[in-house]
Parts: C-alpha cells; sequence; structure tokens
C-alpha cells in the first residue's frame, strides 16, 4: 500500500521472484537425468540391448548416462591364466548428452527469469545447489554401472582350447568413480555457464554484464548452429527410415548418436577431414556410405573428396554448412550493438566456429578395440577381434572454422548494417509521410 498527501491510496503489486531452494534444485536435476535415462533407454533398445544376459541392461543403462556427461566406464577382460583379453572404449553418446544439457539449462534458468540482477552470490548460491545433488546422483549411477558377460567363442577347436584351458574369456566394464565425479562436475560447469551466456532474461551485474554483452552474440549462434545441424540430421534420418526401412537401427542412431554423426558431418562441409577404420564385428548405425569408407585395411580419410566419389550427393555438405553458418551470423550481427565495427563482427564469428570445431573435434572422436588371445596367439577368434576408430585431423579443421567464421561473422555484420539503415530509412519515410514529426 502506497499513499501520498493529497492522492488516494495505491497499492502497488510486484511479480514475486521464484524461488531457488533445494527443492527447486532436485527438481531440476532429476527432470535432467529422467530425460537423459528415457533417451538412453529408448535407444540401447533400439539397439538391442533389452536381451543383455544375466539382467545387464539397467547397468548398462547406467553406464551409457555416465559416458553421455564425459564419466569413465573402462573395460576389462579375464581369460584364465593363460589367456588374455584386451578391451578399450571412448565414446560419447551426444544424444543423450545433449538431451539432459537442454533440460537442465533450461531448469537452471527459469527461477532467473524475472530477475532484474542476478547477482554473483545468487548465481553462485543457485548453481552450487544444484552441483551437490548433481554429484550424488552421479556418483550412485556409477557405482551401479559394473557388469561383466562371457563371450561365447561358439563351437570347434577355440572351443575345445579354452575349455582345456580353463580359458573362458569374460569382458566386463566399470566406472570409474573418482573420474566420473570430475568429469560430470565439468560438464555441469560448462552446461550452466553456456546456459548463462546465451539466455536473454538473465541479466547478470558488474564486469561479468559487460563481457557476457559483448560475446553472447557469438556464442548463441553457435548454439543455435549446431542444434540446427542436429534438427537438419533429425529430418534427414527420419526420412531415410521411412524411405529405406531399418527404422530400429536408425532410431538408435538418433537416440544415442545423432551429434555425433552430424557434427562430424558439419566439420567436413567445412573441408575438414576425419581418419577412421573398422575391422572386426564392429556394426555402425551409420549411412552406408561411410560403411564402406571406414571398413579398409588400412586407416581411411573421410572428407569431401571421398565422400563425392562414392556419392555426388556429398557435394551439399559445404553448401547446407555455408547456409547454416550464415543464417547464424546474420542474427549474431543484428544483436550485436550497432557500433560494432565489421572487423570486429568476423574477429568474434572466427573465434567462435573455431572453438565450436574444436569442440566438435574432441567430443566426436571414437575409439573402440577388442582382442582375444591364447598361449601369446593373437585372434583365434577369427572374428573374436576388432577395432573402430574415427579421430579428425584437429588444427587443420579448427583453421578452416576460423577461416570460414571470418568470411561469415564479416557477411553477417554487413547484412545487419544493411537491415539497420533500411528500417532506419523505413521509419524516416513514415515519419515525414504522416507529418506529424516533420518540421
Amino acid at each position: 500500500m502506497l499513499s501520498v498527501s493529497g492522492v488516494s491510496p495505491v497499492t502497488v503489486c510486484a511479480r514475486p521472484a521464484a524461488r531457488h531452494g533445494w527443492p527447486e534444485a532436485l527438481a531440476v536435476v532429476l527432470t535432467g537425468l529422467a530425460v537423459m535415462v528415457l533417451v538412453a533407454a529408448a535407444g540401447l533398445w533400439a539397439a538391442g540391448a533389452a536381451g543383455l544376459p544375466d539382467g545387464a541392461f539397467p547397468r548398462v543403462l547406467a553406464a551409457t548416462v555416465v559416458t553421455a556427461v564425459g564419466g569413465s566406464v573402462r573395460l576389462a577382460g579375464d581369460a584364465g591364466a593363460l589367456a588374455r583379453t584386451e578391451a578399450g572404449i571412448t565414446v560419447l553418446p551426444l544424444s543423450v548428452a545433449l538431451a539432459g544439457a537442454l533440460v537442465i539449462g533450461s531448469g537452471f534458468l527459469r527461477p532467473l527469469r524475472h530477475r532484474t540482477v542476478a547477482s554473483a552470490g545468487e548465481l553462485a548460491g543457485w548453481g552450487a545447489r544444484i552441483v551437490v545433488l548433481w554429484l550424488l546422483a552421479l556418483t550412485g549411477l556409477a557405482f551401479a554401472a559394473r557388469q561383466t558377460f562371457a563371450v561365447d567363442v561358439g563351437s570347434g577347436t577355440l572351443s575345445d582350447l579354452t575349455g582345456l584351458f580353463e580359458a573362458e574369456p569374460r569382458i566386463g566394464f566399470w566406472a570409474d568413480v573418482p573420474l566420473t565425479v570430475l568429469f560430470a562436475l565439468l560438464w555441469l560447469a560448462w552446461v550452466l555457464l553456456v546456459a548463462l551466456l546465451v539466455a536473454r532474461r538473465v541479466p547478470p551485474a558488474g564486469r561479468w554484464a559487460r563481457w557476457r554483452e559483448r560475446a553472447r552474440p557469438a556464442a548463441r549462434a553457435m548454439v543455435e548452429l549446431l542444434l540446427a545441424a542436429v534438427v537438419v540430421g533429425l529430418v534427414v534420418a527420419l526420412v531415410t527410415a521411412a524411405t529405406r526401412g531399418h527404422a530400429r537401427t536408425t532410431f538408435a542412431l538418433i537416440l544415442l548418436g545423432l551429434p555425433n554423426l552430424v557434427w562430424p558431418a558439419l566439420t567436413i562441409g567445412l573441408g575438414a577431414t576425419w581418419n577412421g577404420r573398422v575391422d572386426g564385428p564392429f556394426g555402425l548405425p551409420v549411412p552406408h556410405i561411410l560403411d564402406v569408407l571406414l571398413r579398409t585395411p588400412d586407416v581411411s580419410e573421410v572428407n569431401l573428396r571421398t565422400l563425392t566419389d562414392y556419392d555426388a550427393r556429398a557435394a551439399w555438405l559445404p553448401v547446407a554448412a555455408g547456409v547454416l553458418l550464415l543464417a547464424v551470423a546474420v542474427r549474431a550481427g543484428v544483436r550485436s550493438p550497432a557500433s560494432t565495427p565489421l572487423w570486429l563482427h568476423a574477429v568474434r564469428l572466427a573465434v567462435a566456429v573455431a572453438l565450436t570445431v574444436l569442440m566438435i573435434c574432441v567430443l566426436c572422436r571414437i575409439s573402440a578395440h577388442y582382442g582375444l588371445s591364447l598361449l601369446g596367439i593373437g585372434d583365434l577368434g577369427g572374428g573374436l577381434s576388432g577395432e573402430l576408430l574415427l579421430r579428425p585431423r584437429t588444427w587443420q579443421a579448427v583453421g578452416l572454422g576460423a577461416l570460414w567464421g571470418l568470411v561469415a561473422g564479416f557477411l553477417g555484420g554487413l547484412t545487419a548494417l544493411l537491415v539497420r539503415r533500411g528500417r532506419r530509412s523505413s521509419d524516416g519515410h513514415h515519419q515525414r509521410g504522416d507529418g506529424a514529426l516533420h518540421p
């Protein structure tokens, strides 16, 4: 109630700020984990993991969520005193990670949307609650992510030898809890930082506000670029599933690793080269062209040249990459202050694209191998060993990304400048036309 002399009392109603205590933090963490578990479970089911022996599906599901946030899951083998198994895997199911990041980032920002200014203390307190609960949840998942399987060696000489020497091969996985907690913390910190950087309705205070104002247009453009690439890949995958069959395999790819495919394709469209090889029983839920290129005796190159030699439609990759990059560059230019010079638009977007490509190169590399040896003789199984490898030429990709970003940033800033001039000209024309503001 506000009362001023001579003026009738006026009631002032202010919108209450959203709370962000422990219950709200718990809701954010549980919602994010629930979405990740559902996406991972659906993807594993589509990939055929529901039929794993010994009721291992829940533990494989826990391992999938753990690896999605960068957790370390190690593989170990045992085949008795006279035999040896070796295995290792490095891969992030980025569809699961992306789903969790979007949900947790949105939940983190939701209570802050109506703040006039979000102080550093308020942000730190709210973020700390989420971090504590997140680490507790991931620690529990890490302890649950462990299982051992017997390897079926079939019948014949190998089966007789393993029985004779009591060397039944077994392979299992287990999560490294300390490393999982560390990488889960880094993953969450990155998600919360990016959410604050690109959000429109969370005005921070102090020097952070000024730095964020300069960095936000390019950072938001890169988030839009990555999400747009995923949407394009999703449309292509759904059309492929509807027209060419293999729907279950396609949905496994969508739910587990769609960004693992479309983000490297984006860098290939920019001119980058990836090296890879597939050998052994690994099955790849990827386009047939990629499986053919990788399944060779030696390490293969995957780039525009090799892709277009096999399928001319791959020539559209640089067109798609250029259109997406130019579109987000224009949006970044429009969001930037009108006084920003064109060279600064270009430099900022070049740095942003280079960092984004570097992130893709780090997150999308794949390495997996498995092998069995008995009495020092390797690959007795004639198919019980294999290797899967996909890695980028990182600095070539980063350099090309910076070059593309430089050009796109200049064109985006120029387009934004022309749009602003057109709007001012149009506004001035309307004002002179009605005579209200014309002297």
